[in-house]
């Protein structure tokens, strides 16, 4: 036999898309041409899987080889293709049957030796095969609990490519993993965490829990120690935990990036993402050179995005996230493809009112250099942020008086997904679940206010405080007040404390 293939799968971003491999032996001078548009590192592959052929006591084979992968026209990258290209070269050759080989996918990387290695984006690979029809995997076995997540398929496990030319050999059924990993391990989920630490900030707390119970973005302005990072990281907590399709989303979205736990590969609690304000472009949307990867802005699909010392931050950088906190996608458009990523977040910015980051009564900046360092922050992205507050420092007086009254993540949390599940069950006809979801003019359409309720927002479009956008987003506020309130529609009431977040004007 001169002819054999196997079946891998290649990512585009986060989407997986199955490839043929087929091999063929022909005559000649020896040598390896690999065809099918592969990036550097895949060309490199072909010295690494000779030495783990030949290191694992199999025969490789003489005279031209040539390997190619289909669709030729979808670029290809990676080192998942070894195993695939390595069994296929094995079957042509005829050293291995092609029985099993013809109905399994497999994913994983060679060691020189003929160990076999864990790869990233094995959950995505492995969902694009299920729905091609493809329902037998072989895997590292670093990838294995990664790989059973996706339900009614058959995955193996293997140590060294030795192991699977026994299988394919028809020896023994490659050992499956012990047991499928629960479905209910949490994603940095610190039970330590919670948002009774916080004391004396209850505007910033109501305003924590408002946001959790609509899907809206915070941003909190305050001198250092008032407790905005603190409050940022409890979000989560008080967030409801992932659908199995989203849990499934983020962590595919892991497993591209390589950010997956060991022995804990499911994501179930929303992600928090906190970046560096060092960060560059590419790192908070994803890109880079070659092979687009996911940045923060997609690791915090489902969950949160924290911006700390957001005026530290590039306003490039910063105004990078208009599109997906409108869109929830990144699209990267490249020569070759265009790559979309998910990146539906809710974005918490946090800032201090001057550069000197020191308390009121020691700060020492001027009014024009405390403008300018908030200048920083755009009009049209703060024009994105639902919800502003404003932290004060905490006397020790009301810190001791607040330990009584401080409410657990538990309580907030019990709130919180009894508002999301009034704002679910009127939004059943629609295709959003979060009131932070709806577009304005389906709000204005399908969901009107009445007139009493218009009058504080009417009044301040008047007087140019806020803008036709600022009004949608303050209505979806409102609707997330009555929704906490177990009303029915927004009064007066809400939408006034709405158009009070909106603008900042808590304090």
């Amino acid at each position: 036999m001169s002819y054999a293939r196997a079946h891998c799968v290649t990512l585009v971003g986060v989407q997986g898309h199955v490839v043929e491999v087929e091999v063929h032996l022909g005559g000649g001078n020896p040598g390896v041409t690999l065809v099918g548009l592969p990036d550097a590192a895949l060309r490199e592959a072909r010295d690494r899987i000779h030495a783990a052929v030949v290191n694992s006591g199999e025969r490789w084979p003489s005279g031209q080889i040539t390997v190619s992968l289909s669709p030729a026209s979808l670029p290809k990258s990676g080192s998942l293709f070894d195993l695939a290209i390595a069994g296929a070269v094995l079957a042509a050759s005829g050293e291995v049957p092609m029985d099993r080989l013809d109905r399994t996918v497999l994913l994983a990387e060679l060691g020189l030796d003929g160990r076999v290695r864990a790869v990233r984006g094995v959950l995505p690979a492995v969902v694009a095969a299920v729905e091609r029809g493809h329902e037998r995997f072989v895997v590292a076995r670093g990838n294995a609990e990664e790989a059973r997540l996706v339900p009614g398929i058959e995955v193996r496990a293997v140590d060294a490519l030795a192991d699977v030319c026994h299988w394919l050999r028809g020896g023994e059924p490659l050992e499956e993993p012990e047991a499928t990993p629960a479905p209910g391990v949490a994603f940095r989920d610190d039970p330590g965490v919670d948002l009774a630490d916080v004391l004396g900030q209850p505007v910033a707390r109501r305003a924590v829990e408002i946001a959790a119970a609509g899907g809206h973005n915070l941003m909190m302005l305050g001198p250092p120690g008032t407790g905005k990072s603190l409050l940022a990281e409890r979000l989560p907590t008080v967030l409801p935990r992932l659908t199995p399709a989203q849990a499934l989303e983020a962590t595919a979205i892991h497993s591209v990036a390589g950010s997956l736990t060991h022995g804990a590969p499911l994501i179930t609690s929303p992600p928090f993402a906190a970046p560096h304000h060092s960060a560059s472009r590419a790192a908070i949307i994803g890109g880079g050179t070659g092979h687009p990867t996911p940045g923060w802005a997609s690791k915090a699909h489902h969950g949160v995005l924290f911006v700390d010392e957001a005026p530290q931050f590039s306003r490039g950088v910063l105004d990078s996230l208009r599109e997906p906190l409108e869109r929830g996608e990144v699209v990267l458009a490249r020569a070759s493809a265009t790559v979309v990523l998910p990146a539906r977040f809710q974005l918490v910015m946090a800032a201090n009112p001057c550069p000197c980051a020191k308390p009121g009564s020691l700060c020492a900046c001027p009014p024009g250099e405390r403008r300018r360092y908030l200048s920083r922050l755009s009009g049209p992205l703060l024009d994105r942020v639902d919800l502003k507050v404003e932290l004060q420092p905490v006397a020790r007086a009301e810190l001791l008086a607040d330990r009584a009254f401080a409410e657990s993540s538990a309580v907030v949390a019990a709130r919180v997904e009894k508002a999301r599940a009034r704002a679910a069950a009127r939004l059943a006809h629609t295709p959003w679940t979060t009131n932070a979801q709806i577009p304005g003019a389906r709000l204005r359409r399908e969901f009107p206010v009445e007139s009493e309720a218009l009058r504080v927002l009417g009044g301040a479009m008047d007087r140019g405080q806020i803008s036709a956008r600022g009004v949608h987003r303050a209505l979806r506020v409102s609707w997330t007040l009555a929704d906490l309130a177990d009303r029915d529609r927004p009064g007066e009431e809400e939408t006034a404390y709405a158009f009070a977040l909106w603008s900042g004007r808590t304090w």
